[in-house]
């Protein structure tokens, strides 16, 4: 694999786990999890992720950190798909 399609992967990859507390304040906005609207914040945040990873720990899901892996994994599969588009 070249290394431009490793930097590329692990960039997209990078951003979208920085940008993962937002997704999981939308998730949690669009009412996946939890009621629409009722949250706001690092609140809305931990539940949007908790959300996307599954549901909570204490419920048997993998809470926020699977959530986060969850965004994660999105968004290499996002660079993978950008490299193979223009044969990076």
């Amino acid at each position: 694999m070249k290394m431009t399609k490793i930097l590329t992967i692990a960039a997209t990859g990078a951003a979208a786990v920085a940008f993962a507390p937002a997704i999981g304040a939308v998730v949690s906005a669009a009412g996946l999890g939890v009621a629409a609207g009722t949250l706001s914040g690092a609140a809305a945040s931990s539940a949007g992720l908790a959300a996307l990873g599954g549901g909570s720990l204490a419920a048997g899901g993998l809470g926020m950190a699977g959530g986060t892996a969850v965004i994660g994994g999105a968004g290499a599969a996002v660079g993978a798909g950008v490299n193979k588009l223009f044969k990076g």
